[in-house]
């Protein structure tokens, strides 16, 4: 059998497992926090945001961020269609309404026209999602916040690297989260960051974030709130803290990658990848290669073949809508139409140009097959 290409695995050098094994042997008592402290203000300076909290996951730090925006029962929350489950799960839990709008052809990204249509009295949010690396049109979206006086959100679980005209995602919105799952181009294995300019929202959110204790409660014990915990531990923070001391090889590396998968499929009629728009970086978490309906590929296809292979490519997020959970928007065509005809490539940080010719041997294939 071909040797396994994985879907994507984290890069973890010595400079991680000394930071790791430090936390674990002697980061309690006063040092408890230390390697949180380093991340968050690594973090920060990256991003050229004014706050962040470390959270235990992506969805923890949306949950954090909506509930400290007071969104609630009776209130609405626009978001695309396409998304993974964690982008909406937060809205749910607060008893919030999902408003799941289309997307845009090119980027997978939020169509701002829909956003408009979709708004009403009870809209509350809009979460913009950069999928897979892309960036949504934050222009668009934020004037059409600011216009209707909403907060526009920043889900850039998947936008680490990316840059929207200069500012780079996660600092444009009222906040922003991020995600070090396993599978992202940093790691902590699993986590988030909850990034804001605010800073009295970030005041309400460090207080959610800790069982609801304000940090300038003198009483021991004493929340203010019912809050949360979702908390990132001090062993993960310090992977974290060895990650960011790499971020800018690691961003560069999931561009490469991308780009040599776009140099290599350039060639094909009805092959479409990852946009990188005028005046914007695509950070690359996810290449992505999308088929025109008239090519005849579809999803089953390409994992099919790409199984054959020892592959391991994963499908385009299904239309949340689509899920039995909520009621379906057909009218949301390219939510609908795109994951039929789409899969995600490999892309794993010491992948090699053999590794990759061989998912666009495949990739060739299947096109020639469908047409």
């Amino acid at each position: 059998m071909k040797s396994r290409i994985h879907y994507t695995k984290p890069s973890i050098t010595e400079l991680e497992v000394r930071y790791a094994t430090d936390a674990a042997a002697n980061g309690w008592g006063d040092r408890c926090y230390e390697y949180i402290g380093r991340f968050e203000q690594a973090f920060k300076a990256h991003l050229g945001a004014e706050h962040a909290i470390a959270t235990s996951s992506c969805t923890g730090a949306l949950h954090l961020g909506m509930a400290a925006l007071g969104i609630g029962p009776g209130d609405e929350v626009i978001l695309a269609d396409t998304n993974w489950i964690a982008t909406v799960s937060p809205i749910v839990h607060l008893g919030a309404t999902p408003v799941f709008v289309d997307i845009l052809p090119d980027t997978w990204c939020l169509d701002p026209a829909r956003v408009e249509a979709a708004i009403t009295p009870r809209t509350k949010a809009i979460v913009a999602v950069h999928l897979y690396g892309n960036l949504c049109d934050m222009d668009a979206l934020l004037a059409i916040g600011a216009r209707h006086g909403i907060p526009v959100i920043e889900d850039a679980a998947e936008a680490i690297g990316s840059v929207y005209r200069g500012k780079r995602a996660g600092t444009m919105g009222a906040f922003a989260s991020f995600s070090f799952h396993g599978s992202k181009t940093m790691t902590t294995g699993e986590g988030g960051m909850f990034v804001t300019q605010d800073a009295v929202l970030y005041e309400r959110v460090l207080t959610l974030s800790n069982h609801g204790r304000a940090r300038g409660q003198t009483k021991q014990f004493w929340p203010d709130a019912v809050g949360y915990k979702y908390k990132l531990s001090n062993i993960q923070a310090a992977i974290g803290c060895a990650q960011m001391e790499r971020i800018d090889a690691l961003i560069e590396r999931k561009r490469d990658i991308l780009a040599a998968y776009r140099d290599a499929l350039s060639d094909m009629d009805g092959v479409s990848m990852n946009p990188e728009c005028p005046g914007t970086i695509n950070g690359a978490w996810m290449p992505s290669v999308v088929f025109d309906a008239r090519t005849g590929v579809t999803r089953e296809k390409l994992q099919a073949a790409l199984t054959a292979e020892n592959v391991d490519a994963r499908v385009f997020f299904w239309p949340l809508s689509g899920m039995t959970m909520f009621t379906p928007v057909r009218d949301n065509v390219n939510a609908w139409s795109i994951p039929g005809r789409a899969i995600n490539l490999p892309s794993y940080h010491e992948m090699d140009a053999s590794e990759q010719a061989r998912v666009c041997r495949v990739i060739r294939a299947c096109v020639g097959e469908g047409a």
